[in-house]
């Protein structure tokens, strides 16, 4: 069955970088595309970005234009989430998802915390 582990979470200062990882298993992980949503505590769902199989087109939602990109490794089946200059408000659980054959599937989430 199709599964989702983020890794790579943890506490920052603000102007950190961190990386987080989505591994994947279940289903030909480059014929799909793969995205990131984050919550904050207290706030719904905020898409983060997108990266279609071949890596090849991203997207990226305004809040973190210039700060987060996006990737994929086909080979290790893992999207990545490059996270740079990162503030207070990106603090948040950050989830990876697939959408297989018409059913969206979720990791358990990472968190991530911005604080000094």
């Amino acid at each position: 069955q199709v599964q989702l582990v983020e890794s790579g979470g943890g506490l920052v200062q603000p102007g950190g970088s961190l990386r987080l990882s989505c591994a994947a298993s279940g289903f030909t992980f480059s014929d799909y595309s793969m995205g990131w949503v984050r919550q904050a505590p207290g706030k719904g769902l905020e898409w983060v970005s997108d990266i279609d199989g071949g890596g090849g087109r991203t997207y990226l939602a305004d809040s973190v234009k210039g700060r987060f990109t996006i990737s994929r490794d086909n080979a290790k089946k893992t999207v990545y989430l490059q996270m740079k200059s990162l503030k207070p408000e990106d603090t948040a659980v950050y989830s990876c998802y697939v959408e297989v054959n018409d059913s969206w599937y979720w990791g358990r989430g990472t968190q991530v915390t911005v604080s000094s």
